[in-house]
Formats: structure tokens, C-alpha cells, sequence
């Protein structure tokens, strides 16, 4: 058993869809598959085919797909206390969905075998036996999932052990034990680990299994708890891509793997560890295609998993990378970053800019630094919005020049009796010595703010009409001084070639608003290119949007 290689098993598609906020369409559900297999996954569990009209399609769409290295399982319980196998409707729909292997759960643990299920100890060593048979005799691997086991075995350590032996007998050759609700300590799993394979290798006459385990997360020790598994001869491990699953999660696949392909000598299917260096592409498209934010602070795939931000650590990791970091992040396709910050010293302002292509020539970067650190005291965060760090870099040149100046603004909300909401903006800019007034409506003061700035600088910088604000956050940085306090404004936007993030920090929430609001505009209209477009080019708008001529100082 110790030679044979650890066999990763992929529940992605049916423990992670139980996760709350996770929802995969049908799309979705091969999508994720497809990539699954061209990753090297030996088996892939597409879903409950007996539970919901979706898994059925998906494994009628699955019999026309060519897989070429996964096999996949269909997941479904033991049949019901009262059916004949030939007739559960739930084993007759695992054998339609016609997949290579079928995983079967049944009930370890005597709390669920009568109040849950209300069968009785021996019904359910019957249900467990005739199901995985009916599987089997029809040309089936099958997979048995101990459900429970780990308290199963804690409140009667031989009645788990039966259903062990009921499910081998009947010809499962994994057996997989699960601790579902996530509460064993490591030592403990161990521990019945060692006393479960001690007791049922012990029959000379039974045949070989292979031992598997399958872990949740509720105390935090899912991954520890896998790889603890494997170092005690577990060799077929379940778990889904970022760890999604109902309640606190299933265990990680994407840290199982890393850990052993890394950190062990263990042999992986995949081989190697699939293409290591994909792993973190792999868990941001799945994180993508189910619609969730991906985990800045995810181990090992994280935005943040090689992020230093202190002073001490920047240094060190200036001169020796691996000084900080326990693996080499380009060995799971990820990258280490230096964090600009007030934590941070000179050795993380210069690499980071030189990171993002600023040598820094004739800009000291003590002196940089230090003013990092006096605006992060004031409210600012550049570690969340480089783009605005880029241009404290660019107006510390000696050749900088605004492309435009905000020279004032003005906002106004009004609500009356039986009217919506009106939001209007008054902004008055500078370019080239030459004043532009505009305004503009909106849906809330900042949205009106946006329309009057873009309105007056679409004039002058016709790239701007290809921006697009994409997200908004504000965050309130001392509550204590409750409507008073100092906030922080950070704006996300795009172009469609590139995504940048800019801030602004106040009191008042529009003055941080303007300030996020004119570094992006500033920063799309310098990665650009653009250059001021000429007077006799360029016509301006009035406040509804409608042509007028160009004057000097110009209200429009």
C-alpha cells in the first residue's frame, strides 16, 4: 500500500456546489470538468444523478464528452430501508448516469442508522451491502464513502466497523472515511486510522482495499487532517478546488496537492501534481466561473499568499526571495509582490516600483517612503490601489505635468414629497490653462460628480470615453467618530485592455470620491498615450449632453 500513489479525487462539482453562495449552471458544471480533466484528475465526481434534474443532464451531456484522463463517479446514498435494490430509485439513476464509478454513502453512526434514516443497526449493514452489490454486479467501480465515521466510531467502535466490512464484502475496493462533520483533531484521526487498518488488514482472507479520507473543515483542519491521512497510508483523497463546501468548507484540494506534489515524496495522480505551475490559474477560473471572489489570502494561489508588506521583510526578501516565502511562487504560477505601504520601507517602495516599471531616476526613494507613510497616516491605502501609487511616483518627476486640474466642484441632493431623488454636479476644469464648466445628473451625488468630470475632460481627451467605472467601496476608518469620521474611497475601472485601482481619503465622502474619481481619470489618460486634443478638433457639450461651440474659459 505504501508504494502505491495517492489518488486525488475531485468533489468540486458535488460537495462544493453545497456551499453557500455557490451555484454552478450546467455550463458551468462541464466547463469546470473539462478543465479538471486537461489538469490530470484521475476522478471526477459530476454530482447526485438521483437528487436534481441538473446532475441528470449533466451526466447525459457527459456520455457524448471525450474524457481524456478523468473517469468520472456518480455520487448517491444506499438504497432506502423500505426498497428492494431493483427498485431505489436512487441506484437505478446512479446506474443511468452510466459513469465508470459510482460512490456510495452509507451511515456509520448509530445516532443517524435509527433517529435519522430509522432503520435498525442490522437493516442499515443490509442497505450498505445490497447497494454497493447492486453497483458492482453491474460493472461499477465502487467507491464507499463511511459518512460519519470518525464519530461513528467514537460512540461504537464496532458497529462502524461492521459497515466497513458490510461494504468490502460486497465489493467496494476503496473504502473512504469521512469525518462529515469536521471536528476530529489530527492526533485523533490518526489514531483510528491506525486502529481501523490494523483491525481489518488483519484478515488474510479479505480482500485488498484501498484506503481513502475525506475531510471538512469546521475546526480548520481539513487539509492537515488529509495530508496527516496520507502520511498514515491513506491513498485516495477527496476534496474540492478552494476548499468549497457546505458550513466551514470542505478540505482544499488546491493546498492538498501543492503540500504533497511540494512538501512529501508521495507518487500523485496527477502525476506530479498535474501542471503545478497551472494550479493557480486553475483555482481563480473555478473561483470565476462560480461567481466568488477569489481568496486574496488562499495559501500557496493567493494574491496575498506572497505578499510582504513589512519593512523587515521587504528588505530581506530584496536580497534573498526565498527568505520569506516557503516555496517559490512561480512553481504553483503564482508571483511575489511587494506590498507600499506605512509598514514598509525604502526597499519596498523602489522594488515595487521597479516591479511595475518605474526605475525611480532622480526620485529619492527614502524621501518617497516617507511620504507613503504620512498619507497612509492621513487615510490612504496603497497596497489596495496601485494605479494611485504609480502616479504618486510619476508627480515626484521633474517633468511631470497634470494633464488637467480640478479647479472646484459642487454637489447638491435634493428630496421632496412625492419626487425621486435628484443628485446634481457642477465641476470647473483646468487643462492647458484653459477652463471647461460643466454639469451633470446622476443617481447620487458621486455618479453626478463622475458625469460632470468626464463630461468637461472627454473634450480634451476623447480616450476617456472607453472608461468605465466597474466597482465602489468605501470604508469607514474610525467609526468611533460615527457620521464625523475619516473615510476611505477606492474605485476600480477598466478600459478593456487593462483594470487599474485608485483612491481618495477624507471626512467628506465626496471629497474622496473626486480624489479616487481624478487619479483614475489621470491614469487612464496617461497609460494611453493620449495626447490634448487641439481646439479647432474638438467640440464640447452642455449640461444635457447636446453639442455647443468651444469658448474661451467656456461654460458649456
Amino acid at each position: 500500500m505504501a508504494d502505491r500513489p495517492v489518488i486525488l479525487y475531485d468533489t468540486t462539482l458535488r460537495d462544493g456546489t453545497q456551499g453557500e453562495n455557490i451555484t454552478l449552471s450546467l455550463a458551468d458544471k462541464l466547463r469546470v470538468a473539462r478543465m479538471l480533466d486537461e489538469y490530470g484528475f484521475p476522478f471526477i465526481e459530476g454530482g447526485w444523478p438521483g437528487s436534481n434534474p441538473k446532475d441528470i443532464e449533466f451526466f447525459a451531456a457527459a456520455r457524448t464528452t471525450r474524457w481524456e484522463q478523468a473517469r468520472l463517479a456518480a455520487f448517491g446514498s444506499t438504497r432506502h430501508r423500505s426498497n428492494r435494490p431493483e427498485a431505489d430509485p436512487n441506484l437505478n439513476e446512479l446506474v443511468k448516469a452510466e459513469t465508470p464509478v459510482v460512490t456510495i454513502f452509507g451511515k456509520s453512526w448509530l445516532l443517524h442508522v435509527t433517529e435519522v434514516l430509522g432503520a435498525t443497526p442490522a437493516e442499515n449493514l443490509d442497505m450498505i451491502a445490497d447497494s454497493v452489490g447492486f453497483v458492482v454486479d453491474r460493472g461499477r467501480e465502487a467507491v464507499y464513502d463511511a459518512e460519519h465515521f470518525f464519530d461513528g466510531f467514537k460512540a461504537d467502535r464496532d458497529y462502524a466497523m461492521s459497515t466497513l466490512r458490510a461494504a468490502r464484502q460486497a465489493g467496494a475496493r476503496t473504502l473512504v472515511l469521512c469525518d462529515t462533520n469536521g471536528g476530529t483533531l489530527t492526533d485523533e484521526l490518526v489514531r483510528i486510522l491506525g486502529d481501523v487498518r490494523g483491525s481489518l488488514e488483519g484478515d488474510p482472507d479479505a480482500p485488498e482495499v484501498v484506503w481513502g479520507i475525506h475531510t471538512h473543515n469546521d475546526a480548520e483542519l481539513a487539509v492537515a487532517n488529509s495530508i496527516a491521512a496520507v502520511q498514515a497510508g491513506v491513498r485516495h483523497v477527496q476534496a474540492t478546488i478552494n476548499g468549497y463546501g457546505e458550513r466551514c468548507g470542505n478540505a482544499n484540494m488546491v493546498s492538498i496537492l501543492a503540500n504533497l506534489a511540494l512538501k512529501t515524496p508521495a507518487e500523485l495522480v496527477p502525476a506530479g501534481g498535474g501542471s503545478l505551475a497551472a494550479l493557480t490559474e486553475l483555482s481563480r477560473s473555478v473561483a470565476e466561473i462560480a461567481n466568488v471572489a477569489p481568496n486574496d489570502y488562499q495559501p500557496y494561489v493567493g494574491r496575498s499568499a506572497f505578499a510582504h508588506k513589512g519593512g523587515v521583510h521587504g528588505a530581506a526578501v530584496a536580497k534573498v526571495e526565498r527568505s520569506y516565502q516557503h516555496v517559490d511562487p512561480a512553481s504553483v504560477g503564482n508571483a511575489g509582490r511587494l506590498v507600499v505601504s506605512e509598514l514598509g520601507g525604502k526597499a519596498n517602495t523602489e522594488i515595487r516600483a521597479r516591479q511595475l516599471g518605474h526605475e525611480l531616476e532622480g526620485i529619492d526613494p527614502r524621501e518617497l517612503s516617507r511620504l507613503i507613510k504620512q498619507m497612509e497616516h492621513d487615510g490612504l491605502a496603497f497596497e489596495g490601489a496601485e494605479a494611485s501609487f504609480e502616479l504618486l511616483i510619476r508627480r515626484q518627476a521633474a517633468d511631470y505635468a497634470a494633464p488637467f486640474r480640478i479647479v472646484d466642484y459642487t454637489c447638491l441632493v435634493e428630496q421632496r414629497s412625492g419626487r425621486e431623488l435628484l443628485a446634481e454636479a457642477t465641476v470647473k476644469v483646468e487643462v492647458a490653462g484653459e477652463v471647461l464648466h460643466t454639469a451633470a445628473d446622476g443617481n447620487g451625488p458621486v455618479n453626478a460628480l463622475d458625469g460632470a468630470l468626464r463630461k468637461a475632460l472627454r473634450a480634451f481627451y476623447p480616450v476617456l470615453d472607453t472608461v468605465h467605472l466597474v466597482d465602489y467601496k468605501v470604508r469607514i476608518l474610525d467609526g468611533a467618530t460615527a457620521t464625523a469620521a475619516r473615510t476611505r474611497v477606492i474605485i476600480d475601472s477598466q478600459d478593456g485592455a487593462r483594470t487599474w485601482s485608485t483612491m481618495g481619503s477624507d471626512t467628506n465622502i465626496i471629497a474622496a470620491s473626486a480624489q479616487a474619481l481624478a487619479d483614475s481619470l489621470e491614469y487612464a489618460i496617461w497609460k494611453s498615450g493620449a495626447e490634448l486634443r487641439r481646439r479647432d478638433e474638438r467640440h464640447f457639450t452642455t449640461s444635457n449632453g447636446q453639442p455647443a461651440p468651444a469658448a474661451p474659459g467656456g461654460h458649456a
